[in-house]
């Protein structure tokens, strides 16, 4: 029997979560950082977004995926730092490195997370907790940054768990603290639960997972539509998803935001070209492993509103400029106000999966009855 098949109480999840990643590395190349208030991101006077920032501006409430203008308001002598991503990268690797002595399961969900499924394997005694203090050890030593780490019998629970005692931090949830941890634990802690939904939730009197369960999964979808199955499952600690070692794409995008405000419908087609043809380009490096099931694109306006609009495909490449270009059109009339970012993506189908053969497939027969 497989890990990945076992119940919750005999499996061990660890999930590894760098501390301010892009800080904490900036923070070792140049010590003088240290307990300042500084972020990597782009510049205020160019539109800059905030990639991440130190424990310090966070204090101020600088936050990440805030305008970079914005963190300046917020905290005047805040640093911002351009983001050096090849350096980020080899810590990366460093870090996956060290996650290799322990088990090959590894999920890796970005440059500086992971999920390790180390059920089964003999080293530390068998101790998930010893494997994530040795873990968090051999990065500090290593690679001279800290990492938190949660341990839980499921993903769900361990990536928690790893937020729990951030920065440089350790949290448990064995399988007989589940039951009482879960139930006490608030909605806005599970993860997909963001704040219209949190408020939602509110609203309805549900502040906990425990006054979540009172709900069946009926209820839950008519409030929260497909979710609301997975909020039943959450709400008592299940999740059985397995470690996935080989992750695949979902989506793939590019957008750009723009010194100065595009302010009609004209300067906007003028900005879809360039948008479509980096597309292309990252999109012909994938296009043997993936198929295009539906395009999308975004607006964001001057006032930080935004909106998305997408549609399906009717075959499985990227089409035509064009098409791009109506949606775009269609998605900036659900405003008409100035535009300072624009984005334009693709759904895709991974190829490699079996089951995308079938559908594929069944997709191509029914055209060919029309």
């Amino acid at each position: 029997m497989s890990s990945t098949s076992l119940p919750d109480e005999q499996r061990k999840i660890l999930h590894v979560d760098a501390d301010a990643f892009y800080c904490s590395v900036e923070e070792r190349e140049d010590p003088s950082l240290k307990g300042k208030a500084f972020a990597v991101g782009g510049r205020p006077e160019r539109r800059g977004v905030i990639a991440t920032c130190s424990y310090t501006a966070r204090a101020s409430g600088v936050r990440s995926a805030m305008a970079s203008f914005q963190a300046v308001r917020l905290c005047p002598e805040l640093k911002i730092i351009p983001p050096r991503f090849d350096v980020y990268q080899e810590a990366s690797k460093k870090m996956h490195d060290i996650f290799h002595r322990y088990t090959s399961l590894i999920e890796p969900l970005s440059l500086d997370e992971a999920y390790l499924d180390v059920t089964g394997v003999e080293l530390c005694k068998g101790s998930a907790t010893l494997m994530a203090r040795e873990i968090m050890q051999a990065v500090r030593d290593e690679i001279g940054i800290t990492v938190s780490v949660g341990a839980a019998p499921n993903k769900f629970l361990a990536k928690i768990a790893s937020d729990w005692n951030k920065p440089n931090g350790l949290f448990v949830i064995p399988p007989a603290d589940i039951e009482d941890f879960v139930f006490e634990l608030p909605v806005e802690r599970i993860h997909g639960v963001g704040k219209v939904t949190t408020e939602k939730m509110h609203n309805k009197g549900i502040f906990t997972c425990g006054q979540l369960r009172q709900y069946s999964p009926l209820e839950l979808c008519r409030w929260f539509g497909t979710f609301g199955e997975r909020l039943w499952e959450m709400a008592r600690g299940v999740d059985d998803r397995p470690v996935e070692t080989g992750r695949r794409r979902k989506s793939l995008s590019v957008e750009h935001t723009y010194d100065t405000d595009l302010m009609d419908e004209a300067a906007i087609v003028s900005k879809v070209k360039p948008l479509f043809d980096d597309l292309s380009r990252r999109f012909s490096d994938i296009s043997s492993e993936y198929a295009v099931q539906k395009r999308f694109v975004k607006v964001k306006f001057a006032d930080f509103s935004q909106t998305t609009l997408e549609e399906i495909l009717d075959r499985d490449d990227l089409d035509a400029q064009s098409h791009f270009t109506t949606l775009m059109i269609r998605a900036w009339e659900r405003g008409k106000k100035p535009v300072r970012l624009l984005g334009l993506g693709v759904r895709l189908i991974d190829l490699r999966a079996p089951e995308q053969f079938l559908q594929l497939e069944l997709f191509e027969r029914k055209r060919s009855r029309v």
